[in-house]
């Protein structure tokens, strides 16, 4: 990866302009051409860099507001299974573990959902509490979005690259 590789990357993370040819555009942004974009982004996603292009819509803009984070307290033995157990379902999008504090909080694994009606989100969740047998884990509905960008970006966090 060169100077212009992290530039190209720089101007993707902005976003694609609307217009017919968005990456003539960022490639005039860049100083190379929009074959040389189209290349660049090709080698970046062949060799791991970029995982996907997509479109990102406003989530509560089309109706999905019930989204929820859910902690799931569940014995250390049985921490990794479970995780896999509960990732696999198709209303999960994140599924991660964290340290638990015994005592004060005892929920070590948590999962996001997003939906239109927190009733059917919830049934969801109670639906695969019971599948999987975990008694104990509590769901905490947003009320708001604060922030939501992707999860690195090279224009933030890697001025140095």
């Amino acid at each position: 990866m060169d100077s212009v590789d992290i530039t190209l990357i720089k101007e993707l993370e902005k976003g694609l302009p609307f217009h017919a040819q968005p990456f003539s555009l960022i490639g005039e942004r860049v100083g190379i051409s929009e074959d040389e974009v189209l290349d660049r982004i090709r080698h970046l996603k062949k060799t791991g860099v970029i995982r996907k292009i997509k479109a990102r819509i406003s989530q509560r803009k089309v109706g999905v507001t019930a989204n929820a984070l859910v902690a799931w307290n569940v014995h250390d033995a049985d921490r990794e299974k479970t995780g896999h157990l509960l990732s696999a379902f198709p209303g999960v999008t994140h599924c991660y573990e964290r340290v638990s504090i015994p005592g004060k909080w005892e929920y070590s694994l948590y999962t996001v959902h997003h939906g239109y009606e927190k009733e059917i989100v919830t049934e969801e969740i109670r639906s695969m509490a019971k599948q999987i047998g975990i008694e104990q884990y509590i769901i905490l509905f947003s009320t708001e979005e604060c922030k939501r960008v992707p999860h690195v970006r090279i224009g933030f966090s890697g001025e140095n690259l």
